[in-house]
């Protein structure tokens, strides 16, 4: 009685063992498509692939921060149009990474 317990415990055990192995694999298989890519050319490849995302970071960035500084030098109508614009930037940047997903997947 007490064998079957240890080999039951010993299985999952096992079995455990090779789910994490798996996955070793698998991250393995994952990375072999772009071995050791600098950050620099990850950024230029992933800016080629889908070039509508940073530029939608880049202009929510840059309405955020003319924006704060409206706000903070007095000129509130200059500040709320361009929380305005960064939300449709925001939304632009959402809807590019959308379209880059679905894209993506249709390779």
């Amino acid at each position: 009685m007490v064998d079957d317990k240890t080999n039951d415990v010993s299985a999952a055990a096992s079995q455990e063992m090779l789910s994490d192995l798996d996955w070793i694999t698998l991250k393995k298989d994952i990375g072999s498509e772009h071995p050791q890519e600098l950050s620099g050319d990850k950024f230029k490849r992933k800016f080629q692939e889908n070039p509508f995302v940073p530029v939608g970071c880049g202009l929510t960035t840059a309405a955020l921060c003319y924006g704060l500084w409206s706000f903070s030098s007095g000129q509130r109508k200059t500040s709320q149009n361009m929380m305005r614009f960064r939300v449709f930037a925001q939304g632009f940047t959402v809807i590019a990474m959308m379209l880059g997903i679905v894209k993506a997947s249709l390779k």
